[in-house]
């Protein structure tokens, strides 16, 4: 991963050429390594000219091997790959691992596509509208909706999983078609509804046509970006500038970031996107571990409409559609503000070539109010501190959809990571008649309800490796003896002990919260030290669970699962979720019933919005947004933030000394300020 400085007055300045071999065993793969990867794998015996990288990764060595060698204990681990294959012109399909190092081989495994197929191409998409375009049957259903075949533009769709016979052993799309009525218009806005194709890509033939009804295609354009839509620009906003003249306060050596007391690594996944690693607090000296990888491993968006033609939209866009290979490059000014430092995002395209991404991931500095504060009525005291976060983001286009992730460490210890959705919504054709399972957002224009659950996968090392995770409930105490004027409250603590006590359910009603504590270690009250995971109470997976994507999407039936670390385990949905009939993931990784107790275990949290479209969402929909928190718990022996400077008079903060740590700061040195906002 590359990375450059950007000012904030000047943008960006440049990027540094990635030629290097990462010598850290985490580190993300530079553009040297594909091209070693890629001649490795061009000059074996079974490459042909048709045989495509769905796609190439770091294959991650065992925490052991890691902790071990940084410890000073082991060698250093070797660098390999995992890369997937896929033969267009036969449907081959194969999962490697590769050696670095050394350029060879380590494993092969043929898929035979029982357990799902490798992702979906962008090839594949590409190749879609003339597979379509030349069956008779489509261009029948469209003369006889009067449809001139030149209008349409087909939208490509993961196929799920249906037994229908003739797609056992198939790569099949399923394809939907819109109408662009010229090249500026968005032809979201023209659903072709009532008629779909199922395509099998490899073959390049249409398996099954579904013809299910003619619905009206919706009138009204949906260009957001058309000045005319938008109507008269706003003119009262006045600018906001942020600036930190003495520049950021985070340090960054190649792909680690030192920030306040953080210390983390920054990486690159084409299939995850943004992977945070090792992140550990300084403690006073002591650099404490809290999570050895955190990312967003899988992301699911099921729609809820039966009808003939869309009952099947199930989309697992981490998956099935590999995500990060879609990551935005950012630009200063609209997708970050401040003094930005950018990371370049470097993946393999689908003939195995190098490609980066500008300005791939954005960090940066946000003030975020009040910190902590008291004004003391007997001694006079009248202290406040000024909280800040450190951002480190990505924003991903998947289709329709736009997704931005955002991971926030705050000064007290605090994790947050935040979802944030826009784009577009997945029209159909609205009938005249209320539908019950979408929103009238236009004339004719029908957004079904859907939802989108994330799941994050937070392979915990909270003060080490030996945790537990309890689930914590509020508890009404009933009036009686000890509690006479039934005023009483407490808590009920239950130990996870086992993989069998797994799939839990967030309740707000009793303020469910997860911790996960050190089994080994305690603070100077002698409990153990933890982390507490808050959910954001929301709906997990709505599909009945006899449903092919409740099987599916096992991991999403819950808010929590809990496993025991095991390197291979590292998707909530499995490693080959297109077309996966269900089983693995998380349903397959908990059948073991490992014990979680005293263990090293890995958090799969599921967490997401349920979407009922609004008419405000349309043409294009404002942010709405998703979090879960992690807050230590015990972790400290008390507040980590009391050392935190006081600001100054003037929306300054002092330095440790006291005086002002910004260039036109008011007032006297040490004077702290009592507002804050």
């Amino acid at each position: 991963m590359t990375i450059i400085d950007v000012e904030l007055t000047t943008g960006p300045t440049g990027h540094d050429a990635d030629t290097t071999t990462a010598q850290h065993p985490l580190g993300s793969l530079t553009s040297a390594e594909i091209v070693r990867i890629r001649d490795t794998v061009t000059a074996a015996s079974d490459f042909t000219s048709t045989t495509r990288f769905a796609y190439v990764g770091l294959e991650e060595p065992h925490k052991a091997e890691v902790l071990a060698w940084q410890a000073g204990d082991a060698e250093l681990p070797d660098r390999r790959a995992r890369v997937m294959l896929l033969d267009m012109a036969t449907g081959r399909s194969t999962d490697n691992v590769v050696s670095i190092t050394t350029g060879e081989f380590l494993s092969t495994v043929e898929l035979d596509g029982s357990h799902g197929q490798l992702p979906v191409l962008v090839e594949e998409f590409d190749a879609v509208g003339e597979i379509v375009s030349a069956d008779e049957r489509w261009l029948a259903a469209l003369a006889t909706r009067g449809i001139d075949p030149a209008t349409i533009i087909y939208v490509p769709l993961s196929a799920g999983y249906y037994e229908f016979p003739e797609e056992e052993g198939r790569r099949i799309l399923r394809v939907l078609a819109f109408r662009q009525d010229y090249p500026e218009d968005h032809p979201w806005a023209h659903p072709v509804d009532g008629l779909s194709a199922y395509v099998d890509v490899a073959a390049r033939t249409v398996t099954r046509l579904v013809d299910a009804a003619v619905m009206a295609i919706p009138v009204e354009g949906g260009n957001f970006d058309d000045p005319a839509v938008q109507g008269e620009p706003l003119t009262s906003l006045k600018p906001i500038v942020i600036s930190q003249p003495d520049g950021p306060s985070f340090t960054v050596d190649g792909e680690w970031v030192e920030w306040a007391n953080w210390k983390f690594q920054v990486g690159f996944d084409p299939r995850e996107g943004l992977v945070l690693r090792q992140l550990s607090f300084n403690d006073r000296g002591e650099q404490r571990p809290v999570i050895y990888r955190a990312s967003i491993n899988e992301m699911l968006v099921p729609y809820g409409d039966p009808s003939p033609t869309r009952f099947w939209q199930n989309y697992f866009d981490t998956g099935e559609y590999l995500f990060g290979r879609f990551t935005n490059s950012l630009a200063l000014g609209c997708d970050c503000v401040g003094e930005i430092r950018y990371f370049d995002a470097v993946l393999a395209d689908e003939t195995g070539n190098p490609v980066t991404i500008e300005n791939g991931i954005c960090m940066h500095e946000e003030d975020f109010g009040t910190l902590w504060k008291h004004q003391d009525m007997f001694t006079g005291s009248n202290e406040v501190r000024r909280s800040r976060r450190l951002v480190i983001s990505f924003f991903t286009t998947v289709g329709n959809y736009d997704y931005g992730f955002y991971w926030y460490l705050y000064l007290d210890g605090t994790i947050e990571c935040e979802a944030k959705l826009t784009g577009i919504l997945f029209p159909s054709s609205y009938p005249e008649a209320d539908y019950p399972y979408a929103s009238e957002v236009a004339p004719g224009v029908g957004a079904p309800f859907h939802q989108h659950l994330f799941s994050a996968r937070l392979d915990m090392t909270v003060d080490g490796i030996s945790n537990a995770v309890e689930e914590v409930d509020a508890v009404r105490v009933p009036i009686g003896p000890g509690n006479e004027h039934g005023n009483a409250f407490t808590n009920k603590r239950t130990r996870l002990i086992s993989e069998s006590m797994s799939g839990r359910t967030a309740d707000g009603s009793v303020a469910r919260s997860w911790h996960v504590v050190n089994t080994e270690k305690t603070n100077r009250l002698g409990k153990p030290t933890g982390y507490v995971l808050y959910p954001q109470e929301s709906p997990t997976l709505l599909a009945d669970a006899a449903s092919s994507i409740a099987r599916r999407a096992e991991f999403a039936r819950t808010h929590l699962q809990v496993t025991q670390y095991e390197p291979t385990e590292r998707y909530a949905a499995g490693d080959f979720v297109h077309q996966n009939p269900g089983g693995d993931g998380v349903a397959a990784y908990t059948a073991g019933d490992r014990s979680l107790d005293g263990e090293d275990v890995v958090l799969w949290h599921t967490f997401g919005p349920t979407h009922f479209p609004r008419p405000e969402d349309w043409p294009v929909m404002p942010v709405d947004y998703a979090k879960f928190t992690l807050k230590p718990v015990g972790f400290f022996d008390r507040n980590p933030a009391l050392n935190v400077p006081a600001p100054q008079p003037g929306g300054h903060t002092a330095d440790a000394h006291g005086t002002a740590a910004a260039h036109g700061a008011h007032g006297s040195a040490g004077a702290a300020c009592s507002c804050g906002h």
